[in-house]
C-alpha cells in the first residue's frame, strides 16, 4: 500500500526579538517528524516561515528606532539561520512580508469567505493584548491582565471586518469529535472541545491601517490590514501555491494526504478552531491533525521574548559543535506534550553521560575490537535473543511517534543501548580478544574467534539499527554513527540491512567532551 503523501507545518513566530531555545522546541519536534515520515516511505513537504507582520514586530521596531522593514527582515534571518543550524529539514519557508505569494494568498482566502457570507462591517470595542495579537474578554483576565503575558491590555474601539466564527462551531465541534481534526494530545484536544461547546463569537479580522501603522496585507479593496492571525494563518496554504500555481496545493492539501501543523499550547485555540473555520468558510479541506506542544521553562518559568530568560539556541550549537546535543535534550528530556524545564547542567549530563558515556562509548569498545580483532571486518551475523530485541526497535519508535512521545522514542532507543552495554559486560569480548594473542590450540583458537566474532558482529547490528532508528532525532549524528559501522545511511527504516563483512572505522569519537565550564556560560 502506498504511503499518503504528507505536509507537516511548524507555526510561524513573530520576530520582535531574535529567537530563543523555546522556539527550537517546534523546530526539533517538526523536524523528527518530518525525518520519520520520509523513513516510512512517505511523500513529505515540511515548511516554517516566520510571521513578519505583527503589530508586536512594529512596536519593536520603533522601540528599537529602526525601520520596520529592517528591524523584521533582520530578525527574521536569524529565525531562517536557526533551522540550517538545527539541521532542520524543512522544504520552505514563508516569510510573510516579503514572499510575493502570501498577499495573493490572503486576499484569495478572504474572497472565499466573503463570497460565503462570513465576512461583514461592525464597530467593536475590546481588550486587546499586543503579545498574544487577540482580543480578550474580562472574564478570561488574571488580576485584570493578559492570562500569557501578566500585563495590562489595550483598550481599542474601531470599525472593522469580523468572520463568522459562530456559524461554524457545530461543524467544527463534528470535526474534532470523531477525529477529523485529531488534535493530540488529548487534554489539548478537551481543551478545544470546551471552548467549541462554551459557544464561539465571531472574531475581527481586520484592523485599521493607522493602528498597524501601515504594516502587513492590506484588505482586498479596503484601506485596512488584515488581522495578523488571519494572514498568519494563511502561511501554510502560501507555500503551497493557493491563489497562484494549485500544483502541490491540490497534491498536499485537497487530496487524501495528511495535513499536519506543530504548535505550541499558546496558539492551539487559533489553529483548532480559527483556522478550521476559516478554511471551512473557503470551501477547503481543514487540517488533518494539530500536535501541540507546552513551553520550555527556566526555573518553571516560561522562556519568552519578553521575558528576558531567553537562550540563544544557537550559543547551545557552538558550544557543543553540533545541534544534536540541543536536539536529544529538547526530544527526550522535554515531554512532547508537556512543559519541561531547560538548564545548561542538565543538557551536559545528558551529552556526556547518555549520549557520550553511554551511546558514545559502547559504539567506540565495540569498533575498537572490531578493528583489533578483525582487521575492521565485521565477522558473520548470527541471530540471537538480542538481535531479535534490536529487530523490533524501529516498530517501537514508529508507535512512539505515532502516540506524540518522542521522549518514549528515545528512552526506547536508549534502552536497546543499555542492554547492549550490559551484554557487552556480561561477555567480555575483550578477554577473548587478549586469548587470541596468547597461545591457543587450534580447537581453542577457533572457538574464542567464533565467540568473539559473534559477540562483536551481533553489537554491531545493535548499534546499526540504534543508528538507524536515530535518524529523525539526531540526523548528524545518526549519520556519522552509519559512517562508523561502514553502513549506507536508508532511505527507509525497512530497508535491509547486512552488517556481515562490512568495514568499520574507529578512528573517530562520537560525542567529544566539551571543555570543562562551557556549560556554565550558555546559563546567561
Amino acid at each position: 500500500m502506498n504511503e499518503p503523501d504528507t505536509y507537516i507545518t511548524t507555526s510561524i513566530p513573530y520576530v520582535n526579538a531574535a529567537p530563543h531555545v523555546g522556539f527550537a522546541l517546534e523546530l526539533v519536534q517538526g523536524d523528527a517528524y518530518a525525518r520519520h515520515f520520509r523513513l516510512l516511505g512517505r511523500n513529505v513537504r515540511f515548511q516554517c516561515g516566520t510571521d513578519d507582520n505583527s503589530l508586536k514586530n512594529v512596536r519593536s521596531a520603533e522601540a528599537a528606532s529602526v525601520p520596520v522593514a529592517d528591524f523584521v527582515n533582520a530578525n527574521a534571518d536569524r529565525f531562517e539561520r536557526l533551522g540550517t543550524r538545527l539541521d532542520i529539514s524543512n522544504d520552505e519557508f514563508v516569510r510573510t512580508s516579503r514572499d510575493p505569494r502570501h498577499v495573493a494568498c490572503v486576499h484569495a482566502l478572504w474572497n472565499a469567505c466573503a463570497d460565503n457570507g462570513d465576512l461583514y462591517r461592525k464597530a467593536y470595542e475590546g481588550l486587546y493584548c499586543v503579545g498574544c495579537e487577540q482580543f480578550y474578554e474580562a472574564s478570561d483576565l488574571v488580576d485584570g491582565c493578559c492570562p500569557e503575558h501578566r500585563v495590562p491590555l489595550e483598550l481599542v474601539r474601531e470599525e472593522n471586518w469580523f468572520f463568522r466564527l459562530s456559524r461554524h462551531g457545530n461543524r467544527l465541534l463534528h470535526l474534532i469529535e470523531t477525529n477529523e481534526l485529531k488534535i493530540v494530545p488529548p487534554h489539548r484536544r478537551n481543551e478545544v472541545l470546551a471552548l467549541v461547546r462554551r459557544g464561539l463569537d465571531d472574531i475581527s479580522v481586520s484592523r485599521s491601517a493607522e493602528r498597524a501603522r501601515g504594516w502587513g496585507v492590506p484588505v482586498p479593496d479596503g484601506d485596512e490590514v488584515v488581522y495578523v492571525w488571519f494572514d498568519a494563518l494563511a502561511n501554510y496554504l502560501t507555500g503551497l501555491g493557493y491563489g497562484t500555481d494549485h500544483e502541490l496545493f491540490d497534491r498536499y492539501w485537497t487530496t487524501s494526504g495528511e495535513r499536519t501543523h506543530v504548535v505550541g499550547k499558546g496558539i492551539s485555540k487559533f489553529h483548532a478552531i480559527y483556522w478550521p473555520a476559516i478554511l471551512l468558510s473557503a470551501g477547503l479541506p481543514p487540517p488533518s491533525s494539530i500536535t501541540v506542544h507546552g513551553y520550555v521553562t527556566v526555573d518553571g518559568r516560561k522562556i519568552g521574548k519578553s521575558a528576558g530568560n531567553g537562550i540563544d539556541p544557537d550559543d547551545i550549537i557552538k558550544a557543543y559543535g553540533t545541534p544534536d546535543a540541543l536536539r536529544y535534550y529538547l526530544l527526550r528530556h522535554v515531554r512532547s506534550g508537556e512543559d519541561g524545564d531547560f538548564s545548561a547542567e542538565r543538557l551536559e549530563a545528558a551529552w556526556t553521560g547518555e549520549l557520550g558515556g553511554q551511546l558514545g562509548n559502547l559504539a567506540n569498545r565495540v569498533l575498537a575490537l572490531v578493528s583489533s580483532a578483525f582487521g575492521g571486518v565485521v565477522p558473520p551475523l548470527q541471530e540471537s535473543d538480542f538481535t531479535e530485541e534490536a529487530a523490533r526497535l524501529p516498530a517501537k519508535v514508529t508507535q512512539a511517534f505515532d502516540a506524540y512521545e518522542l521522549h518514549v522514542g528515545l528512552a526506547d532507543i536508549f534502552a536497546l543501548v543499555g542492554e547492549a552495554n550490559r551484554r557487552f559486560a556480561k561477555r567480555a569480548p575483550w578477554a577473548d580478544a587478549k586469548a587470541l594473542l596468547g597461545d591457543l590450540t587450534p580447537t581453542e583458537r577457533k572457538e574464542t574467534g567464533e565467540r568473539l566474532g559473534a559477540c562483536l558482529a551481533e553489537q554491531v547490528y545493535g548499534l546499526a539499527v540504534i543508528a538507524r532508528c536515530l535518524l529523525p532525532f539526531l540526523p548528524r549524528s545518526a549519520a556519522a554513527l552509519h559512517s562508523r559501522l561502514g553502513v549506507e545511511v536508508p532511505d527507509v527504516y525497512s530497508a535491509p540491512l547486512v552488517v556481515d563483512g562490512v568495514r568499520t572505522a574507529s578512528d573517530t569519537v562520537l560525542f567529544p567532551r566539551r571543555v570543562p565550564g562551557q556549560a556554565d556560560e550558555l546559563s546567561g
